[in-house]
């Protein structure tokens, strides 16, 4: 049976595919001869590639905090043909103090970010396992490995993603499933423009949290290096390896704020060395 990395044709299936990275995923894709289901909450959004491409690109609206809506497009989408490559892409950041976060705004990030992507991935895995093998692209983020003031709620999705991920990758692995968890830096996607602030309050204005706030808000595409259409062949072309990598960390940037996380982690867990063997039994 082929494999999603041999076979001709490939049938995607693309949240958050209005713009962004998940348009530039979708588009290259189609530019490669694949097919591609790619869901959205404003379906014109995609017209002009449904008028490019044809049959080959199909459209479907969907809230990805909606669990039901989750099952009937993934249905439907099954129902056209089997899929090879999920990308889990919808997403967004509040940006704001912990303490300034709403109940809602708490909730709705880790539905988008964690509990979608979550259900999207149980959805495919039968049918993966099924056929034979399938690809699951998990579009996380710097903010997977570094934690930031500000996105403390964001981080508890991507950080909640990067561990569901790694550990439904070796249920998976005899099944010729492969996860991949990607990890982009800044990309000129228009993720800045769409971040939500928190209501800033007097204890927080001019600590970290106000400080990062302040950059953000003074921060434009225009100064971010990450180039989506590169990220998005360079996603494509991991679903071309017979076995992927767990982690595709990309950005320069990315690559030197995870190098620094990991060694202070690293470092500080050895330094714990001793401590960590003293609570053991005695006998």
């Amino acid at each position: 049976m082929p494999t999603p990395a041999d076979k001709a044709v490939r049938h995607w299936f693309v949240t958050g595919a209005s713009g962004g990275l998940g348009r530039h995923i979708t588009g290259h894709a189609l530019r490669q001869g694949d097919r591609v289901t790619a869901t959205v909450r404003r379906p014109a959004a995609l017209d002009d590639l449904r008028e490019r491409y044809g049959e080959r690109l199909a459209v479907e609206t969907l809230d990805v905090t909606r669990p039901g809506d989750i099952d009937r497009v993934v249905g439907r989408t099954l129902r056209s043909g089997p899929v090879d490559i999920v990308v889990n892409n919808a997403g967004y950041a509040v940006v704001g103090a912990a303490e300034e976060m709403t109940v809602e705004q708490i909730r709705d990030q880790i539905e988008v970010l964690l509990l979608a992507p979550m259900l999207i991935t149980r959805a495919f895995l039968k049918p993966m396992r099924e056929q034979g093998g399938g690809r699951i692209i998990q579009i996380s983020s710097m903010g997977g490995q570094v934690g930031i003031p500000t996105h403390s709620a964001y981080h508890a999705g991507k950080w909640g993603l990067e561990g569901f991920t790694e550990s439904v990758s070796r249920e998976v692995a005899d099944f010729n499933v492969h996860l991949t968890l990607v990890e982009p830096g800044g990309t000129r996607t228009g993720f800045l423009s769409a971040l939500r602030y928190t209501t800033e309050t007097a204890p927080y204005r001019d600590n970290a949290v106000g400080q990062t706030r302040r950059s953000l808000e003074a921060t434009d595409d225009s100064s971010l290096t990450g180039d989506p259409a590169r990220l998005a062949a360079a996603i494509y072309d991991t679903t071309r390896v017979p076995v992927p990598p767990l982690r595709l960390t990309l950005g320069s940037d990315t690559y030197g704020a995870v190098h620094t996380a990991l060694t202070e982690r690293l470092t500080a867990l050895e330094s714990q060395r001793d401590l960590a063997a003293s609570v053991a039994f005695a006998d």
